[in-house]
């Protein structure tokens, strides 16, 4: 397999649309010719191959949860990580023979574990002879043939990308991730495979990467002036003719964009975030797209497409590598040509086997080091704090997070004409297992409060706008009346909205009443004990995907920006601990939230 290293600025066009050829070597499986008869019977010839698919594995490597330390596990026990997904590969490659398969990604790759951190901020592959990345030394030694660029990919900068990039195997494909100056693609946008076949000529198997348009927003501090991001509709509607041009027997698509096609930066951007049904929908000539993004699991999602009328195969692998989708291809040739007769998708669940051993002992040392860098201890705590109740309750973990963003900015901006205003802080419940327990405190205990790589920010909004900024946060929960039945594990999440798009303030004290429709479940809202001015200004802490567009909340993208930061909110949090010495939830925490029906708390 051979393609071509680019560097981002100032390649040609023919370097920046580069494009990977890859090419099957292994022995066939007799199970890969499902018919194949010879000129005295004349009948069909047809084949069979697997193209076998990944998304959002979120550098896990290991069945492992750095911050817990201990074996990963969840409700429904599965099991993540690509020494597990390397087994399954293992064995639908031996049943379907390895030249009969193709195994690829949709993205978010780099980011999501202190192992993917750590190789990205403390020990960086970009140093002068630093590191091979975890993630590349894993997938090309699984035998990955492409993969598609996701969002997270671009949260530790462009350099980062750029190495990883040339330290895979294989290509980074992002045919929608054009360079912000030529406008040619910064990446490769699509890859091509021919699988050799024992009846006729082989099979030429195209995939074309698309990414996310988010990324202008989500990463606009690494991307703007350097990339531009148009819609997957669009590239698609360019990229899959030429590909059927360049004969291409089967066209996949590998999107980092989820199927519903909703988006949640609203009409900051002209382009769909999740776009792949809409792919499907309007671009003809896709056979199959491997969906990524949206952290979901569909087995086998069927589009018609307009234009042709034909069925386009969809399915998500959840995310982690707690499932390998499987797209099953059948073809016959006919008329001169191979053509699809037939497309199935199915997930297969990584806690079915063990994790590879040839995986886990490549990685070995570098496993270690991360656990050793997170069991660092970095202070002590007065008493235990769960994150449990977090998405109902106003509770001392999430008031931590807020008070360190509040006097970091308030810091920040002593001796600007800003210093007399008041600073309010934003949080979610990022993680409902996040704890910090009674005595020592480690890194990997900060760190798990905030599991992304969000930076900070400060922006200038009044009493009116933060009016607004939180009845749209508290369409989070379900309308519940006055007397009905309260399960906690139902009151959240109302229109598919995850917990890390509702935002507690901190600094005002407010009720929410679940049982008035949303859009009017805000009331008491004060500061220090006066009912708040809607022509009060007060400053925002929040982080930058929120001040972005992350998440469509009102008012704070255009909101005047007073301050940032280039360090990670997790970065800071871990400092303060270590500068104060001790977390003492007396200093900062209170009760300033809570939800109510009718005026009667709910809890």
């Amino acid at each position: 397999m051979a393609f071509d290293r680019r560097t981002f600025i100032g390649t040609t066009a023919a370097t920046g649309a580069a494009v990977a050829l890859a090419g099957a070597t292994s022995t066939p499986a007799a199970a890969a010719v499902t018919q194949q008869q010879d000129a005295r019977t004349k009948g069909p010839r047809t084949y069979a191959f697997t193209v076998m698919g990944t998304t959002d594995l979120h550098g896990n490597v290991f069945n492992w949860d750095y911050f817990t330390d201990q074996e990963f596990d969840d409700k429904a026990h599965n099991d993540v990580g690509l020494a597990k997904i390397s087994t399954l590969v293992n064995q639908v490659r031996a049943e379907k023979g390895r030249r009969n398969t193709l195994l690829i990604d949709a993205g978010d790759t780099i980011q999501g574990t202190q192992l993917s951190y750590y190789y990205a901020k403390v020990d960086p592959i970009t140093a002068r002879r630093g590191p091979v990345h975890p993630m590349a030394q894993a997938m090309n030694a699984i035998g990955y043939d492409a993969a598609a660029l996701g969002n997270h990919e671009f949260n530790y900068g462009i350099p980062v990308l750029r190495k990883f990039e040339e330290q895979c195997d294989f290509p980074l494909l992002g045919a929608n991730a054009l360079d912000a100056k030529t406008l040619r693609p910064a990446f490769a946008p699509y890859s091509m495979h021919k699988l050799r076949t024992p009846c006729g000529r082989d099979v030429k198997v195209a995939v074309l990467g698309l990414t996310n348009p988010g990324i202008a927003l989500w990463d606009k501090a690494n991307v703007q002036g350097k990339m531009t991001f148009p819609g997957l509709e669009e590239q698609a509607a360019k990229y899959v003719p030429k590909l059927r041009s360049m004969g291409a027997d089967v066209v996949i698509v590998s999107a980092h964009s989820g199927s519903s096609g909703t988006s949640s930066y609203g009409d900051q951007l002209p382009y769909v975030e999740n776009a792949a049904a809409l792919v499907a929908e309007l671009v003809p000539g896709i056979d199959a797209i491997l969906v990524g993004h949206a952290h979901t699991e569909i087995p086998e999602y069927r589009v018609k497409n307009r234009a042709t009328g034909k069925d386009v195969v969809l399915s998500e692998p959840l995310k982690w590598g707690q499932r390998l989708t499987l797209f099953d291809f059948e073809l016959v040739w006919e008329k001169g040509r191979w053509s699809v007769a037939k497309v199935a998708a199915k997930v297969v669940n990584s806690n079915t086997v063990a994790e590879d051993a040839k995986i886990t002992r490549l990685l070995s040392d570098e496993h270690r080091k991360v656990v050793a860098y997170v069991n660092q201890v970095i202070g002590t705590s007065t008493q235990a704090m769960s994150s449990a109740e977090g998405p109902v309750k106003d509770v001392a973990i999430i008031d931590l997070i807020n008070h360190v963003q509040a006097e970091t900015v308030r810091t920040a901006l002593a001796g600007t004409e800003w210093a007399a205003l008041p600073v309010l802080s934003q949080a979610s419940c990022f993680s409902r297992t996040a704890a910090i327990p009674a005595g020592q405190v480690t890194i990997r205990d900060a760190a798990g409060l905030y599991p992304f790589e969000n930076t900070m920010e400060a922006r200038l909004l009044t009493g009116a706008q933060l009016k607004d900024y939180l009845e749209y946060s508290a369409r989070y929960f379900v309308r519940t009346a006055p007397g009905e039945a309260v399960d906690p594990a139902k009151l959240t999440n109302a229109e598919s909205i995850p917990d890390y798009n509702y935002d507690a303030v901190y600094g005002l004290a407010y009720d929410i009443d679940i049982a008035q429709p949303a859009g009017s479940r805000i009331s008491g809202l004060s500061f220090q004990g006066k009912a708040v001015d809607p022509a009060a200004q007060f400053v925002l802490a929040v982080n930058n995907y929120r001040a972005s567009g992350g998440g469509n909340f009102p008012h704070v993208p255009q909101a005047r920006q007073l301050w940032s930061n280039s360090d990670e909110i997790r970065n800071t949090i871990i400092q303060w601990v270590k500068a104060k010495g001790t977390i003492d939830p007396a200093q900062f925490a209170s009760v300033d939230w809570r939800l109510t029906r009718a005026g009667v708390p709910v809890f």
